[in-house]
């Protein structure tokens, strides 16, 4: 009876820690996916503010004919 309460606990705390990887994996994900998001935000942001400098820098030049 004593075997089969220590396998009983055993594999409840085995359960654990296979829920706790789980979690942490799955929190690595949602990071990561965080920051591919951030970056390609960042990507849209620069490329907003290069067409509005190559904007400025036309109409500066056509200003100065």
């Amino acid at each position: 009876m004593k075997t089969l309460l220590a396998i009983a606990v055993t594999a409840a705390l085995a359960g654990c820690g296979l829920e706790t990887a789980s979690t942490a994996a799955t929190a690595a994900s949602i990071k990561k996916q965080e920051v591919q998001e951030g970056q390609k935000t960042l990507h849209n942001a620069q490329q907003k503010i290069d067409g509005a400098m190559q904007q400025m820098q036309t109409r500066a030049d056509g200003s100065t004919d």
